[in-house]
């Protein structure tokens, strides 16, 4: 099985406002770098998009690890919350309704796919590749914003 590195970043202008999103794929020594943006939505959409749209970018199944700086997307799946989730109807403990539940499907569905594992690295910080998807996503805000 081939092995993947993906480093993700979402953000967003306003929350909700417009939001971009940034990712990193390396293998092999060779990079691909990939980006978009949306009205309209959140950072933490923003967070679980540019790990779903780096998951997409393969053509067969991989051993991927994932950088995110996003607590609310590593933890969902270290902590197992997403398959508890899953497994009550897309309700939380408090029984109350799980925000973004087609981005957590399409999200599960691609880690059936592949073999992943999350890692939670520092924002902001001194994590270059953390800091390329974070100008990969502002970026994709002000482009969309036509800045």
């Amino acid at each position: 099985m081939k092995k993947v590195t993906l480093y993700t970043d979402g953000a967003c202008s306003g929350n909700p406002g417009v939001g971009g999103w940034g990712a990193i794929l390396m293998f092999r020594g060779a990079t691909k770098e990939i980006s978009g943006a949306v009205q309209n939505t959140t950072n933490n959409r923003m967070e679980i998009s540019a790990v779903i749209y780096g998951l997409e970018c393969l053509k067969e199944p991989c051993e991927v690890e994932v950088y995110s700086d996003s607590a609310y997307t590593v933890n969902a799946f270290l902590n197992g919350w997403i398959y508890s989730w899953e497994a009550n109807g897309w309700k939380k403990s408090d029984n109350k309704a799980v925000l973004n539940t087609d981005l957590w499907t399409r999200l599960l569905e691609l880690t059936r796919v592949h073999k992943v594992t999350f890692h939670k690295v520092k924002g902001h910080a001194d994590n270059e590749y953390n800091n390329r998807c974070d100008k990969l996503a502002t970026d994709a805000i002000k482009n969309f914003k036509g800045e």
